[in-house]
Formats: structure tokens, C-alpha cells, sequence
């Protein structure tokens, strides 16, 4: 960069170093991006600290990422309000008969979790509270416990409507209504691949059944879930259908579910809103605090045009479209066990993104090539944001966990190479209702 003093390659050094050593720190992730960006800033006399807070304001500063709180707090407004017990009865009434039939449960009620909350944290948390206790109860492995649940919730970021994806919409510019349509059919693939696994478990293992549900008791849940089972087709159908953003489907999804809460089911008094709007307010200051920091970071990257340096040798590689989709998911599964989701996609996505376009990916099947891969960070070590929540909610060491959870993994790397060689998995959806999203 003219007038630099830094070169691109000193710039790597000094903001993935600073980075990667507040993280061996254990320093929050948020706070290791931004204190990685300070030395750079102080040194260059074009820039100054100041820049940091101008560019996490800008990231802030956005109507997209307004759809983030109110998602999770649609989560929150479910767990407090009894929707997610209704949804729990409907679950066991589809699947309890299988074999593993808790486990089943926990698996189904996370694909229904999926299409209202967005946010696998949410998820992770809400389901290690019902289900963990009750598998330990039934005779479950507690290693198996954790491990389901925490896999289960990376549905929630996978299956629409998603907190990433919107990220990624409002960062890489790309129509969050074709990423929603895209993530239903791998989301549902890596549902379907779990259960095969939980039964392959309880063959094995031996774990209990439920008896079979008669159609009277399977008609009743399902009638009791029909209000919130309609969430999710208000929420991707209102942004499909362009009746409102992705940010005002949110702030309708939190009416409809403390209407649900409050009206319908009548399980919401006031000291569970209460409970519900902080638990959010950590939640979203969590997630937005890594939004900003992230967003200062990708500028420092951008300023010193250091994406382009590091894809000038990948380039001479000569791969083609399939090669050079595994090579992206490589790099986000990697980037995943150690960085947040949302950050990733800010930083690394932006870096990606012109190699993607070189081979002439759908921008739709790149996104989501990003997103299913990061959602497999959340229960890989050493970060494994949802594993970590099910560990400490069960009382077990990560490491007693990890066994049965890379095991679950398998099936799900198998339907991300699916979406990889065969991008129809996920354009399908987007190309047959609004093929206007597509490029």
C-alpha cells in the first residue's frame, strides 16, 4: 500500500499473531480482534486508534444486523413461553417409537427449533436443559448425551432462518431470501443423517423406545403445535415472498411468539419476559460485540490488500469449481474450530469470496458451503461453541464428549461434500421459486 509503512506481509504478522496469542491467552475473541488491530493503527500515521471505533460503528450501523437480538429473543420468548414444550410433545409423538427415542427427540425438536430461533447457541443452551438430564435418567452414555445435543443445534444456523446467513447476506452482498431457501434441503440431509446415527447408536447400545404413538395422540400435538409451527413459514415466507426484510420478519417473529406466549399458550408471566430479554441482551452482546471488532479487522485486511496476497499462490493452483469448493470448506472448517462463526464470515468469507468467483460458484453455494462448514466449528475443539455449552450444562469434560461427537460428525461431512459436488442440493429451492436470487 503507497505510502505504508508496513508491508502486506509484516500487517499478517503483526494482526494473525496479536490475534492467535490473545486466543492461546484465552482472551475473548472479540477483544483478541480488536487488540490485534491497535499496534497497526498506532504505528501507520494515516491511521490512528480512532479508526477501530469508526469502523466497529459502521458495522453497527447496519439495519440488517438489527434481525440478530430479535431472533435470539424470539428463542428466549419460545423456551419461557411453552412453545417449545408443545413442540416437544409433537416430536415424541413422530419419532418417540424409534429406536433411541429420547435421542430422536432431541434431534426433531432441534430441526423445529431451527426454523423459528436462528441460533444454535439458543438451541444448545435450551436443549442441554431438557433433554441431557433426561437421556442421563434413561441410561444414556452422558458422552452421547452431550454429543447429540450439541450436534443437533448446529441445525439451527443451517436450516432458515439463520443468524449467519443474514450475516453473510449483509457483509458478501447476497440475497438472504435465496439463503434461506438454500439451507432447507441440506439442513433437513444433516437432520435425517443424525437420526440415522442415533439409531446406529441405539442398536448398539441398546437405549430405550417409547411405545408408538395412536393417531388420537399424534393428532392432538399436532394441533397444540400448530401455532408455533407456523412460525417459521410467516418468517421465510414473508422475506421469500418480499412482504417485509429479513429484519422485520424477526421483529415479527418476537410479536407472534409473545402472542403465542402471552395469549395462546398463557405460560409467560412477568418475571420469565424478564428473564427472556436478558438472557437476549447477553446473547446479542456477545455476537455484535464480535460483529464490530471482525469488522475493524476485515478493514485492516482490506487496507493492506492483504486478501489479495494471500490468494495471488492459490490462484496458480488451476482448480476447478469442485476442487475449489473442498478448499473452502477446508479453510472454514479449519478457521472454525477456533474462530466464531460470525467473525469467520466477516474475515474469511471476504477473502474467499473473489476465488469463489473466479471458478464462477454461485454466490448462493459458495455462501453456503461457508455457513454449513462453520456450523461444523461450533462442536469442534478447541472453540466448539456448542459443545462447550452442553459440556458445561451436563457437568462433563469436553474431552470425555469429543469421541462419540467427531463419530456424528462423519454422516455430516458427508452431506457437506454432497452440497460441494453437487450444487443443485442447495440452488434447487432458490432456482424454482425465486430464480431471480440466483447471480
Amino acid at each position: 500500500m503507497t505510502g505504508s509503512i508496513l508491508t502486506p506481509t509484516d500487517a499478517s504478522w503483526i494482526l494473525f499473531g496479536l490475534f492467535f496469542l490473545g486466543l492461546l491467552l484465552r482472551v475473548p475473541v472479540a477483544f483478541a480482534l480488536g487488540l490485534a488491530c491497535l499496534p497497526i493503527l498506532l504505528i501507520e500515521p494515516r491511521l490512528s486508534a480512532m479508526t477501530l471505533v469508526q469502523e466497529t460503528f459502521n458495522a453497527y450501523n447496519s439495519f440488517i444486523l438489527l434481525a440478530v437480538p430479535f431472533f435470539l429473543l424470539t428463542a428466549n420468548l419460545m423456551n419461557v413461553g411453552g412453545i417449545t414444550d408443545r413442540l416437544v410433545r409433537l416430536s415424541r409423538a413422530l419419532v418417540g417409537h424409534f429406536p433411541g427415542g429420547l435421542a430422536q427427540i432431541n434431534v426433531v425438536l432441534s430441526i423445529f427449533f431451527a426454523g423459528i430461533s436462528g441460533s444454535s447457541t439458543a438451541d444448545a443452551a435450551s436443549q442441554s436443559k431438557i433433554f441431557i438430564e433426561a437421556q442421563r435418567k434413561e441410561g444414556y452414555d452422558d458422552s452421547f448425551s452431550v454429543a447429540i445435543t450439541a450436534v443437533s443445534a448446529v441445525l439451527a444456523v443451517i436450516i432458515p432462518p439463520s443468524i449467519l446467513m443474514i450475516v453473510w447476506g449483509g457483509v458478501l452482498t447476497v440475497s438472504i431470501g435465496a439463503l434461506f431457501l438454500a439451507g432447507i434441503v441440506p439442513g433437513l440431509l444433516i437432520g435425517l443423517a443424525q437420526m440415522g446415527t442415533v439409531h446406529a447408536y441405539a442398536k448398539v447400545r441398546g437405549y430405550p423406545t417409547y411405545p408408538r404413538a395412536t393417531w388420537g395422540e399424534m393428532l392432538a400435538a399436532l394441533m397444540v403445535s400448530i401455532p408455533a409451527l407456523t412460525t417459521p413459514f410467516i418468517i421465510i415466507g414473508g422475506k421469500i415472498f418480499g412482504w417485509f426484510t429479513a429484519t422485520e420478519s424477526a421483529c415479527i417473529a418476537v410479536l407472534y411468539a409473545g402472542a403465542l406466549s402471552l395469549f395462546v399458550y398463557r405460560e409467560m408471566d412477568a418475571k420469565g419476559l424478564y428473564g427472556a430479554l436478558l438472557d437476549t441482551g447477553k446473547l446479542a452482546g456477545i455476537a455484535l460485540f464480535c460483529v464490530g471488532t471482525a469488522s475493524a479487522f476485515g478493514w485492516l485486511l482490506a487496507y493492506y490488500q492483504i486478501p489479495k496476497a494471500i490468494l495471488a499462490g492459490v490462484s496458480t493452483w488451476g482448480m476447478g469449481s469442485i476442487a475449489t469448493g473442498f478448499f473452502i470448506s477446508g479453510v472454514f472448517l479449519v478457521v472454525g474450530c477456533f474462530l466464531d462463526a460470525i467473525p469467520a464470515i466477516i474475515i474469511v468469507g471476504s477473502i474467499l469470496q473473489p476465488l469463489a468467483q473466479a471458478v464462477q460458484m454461485d454466490p448462493v453455494h459458495f455462501a453456503m458451503i461457508g455457513i454449513v462448514s462453520l456450523a461444523f466449528g461450533l462442536v469442534t475443539p478447541p472453540y466448539g461453541l456448542c459443545l462447550m455449552i452442553s459440556c458445561s450444562i451436563a457437568g462433563v469434560r469436553m474431552v470425555d464428549a469429543i469421541k462419540d461427537t467427531m463419530i456424528m460428525l462423519v454422516p455430516m461431512l458427508a452431506v457437506l461434500a454432497l452440497v460441494i459436488l453437487w450444487p443443485k442440493v442447495v440452488l434447487f429451492l432458490p432456482s424454482l421459486i425465486s430464480p431471480e436470487f440466483l447471480r
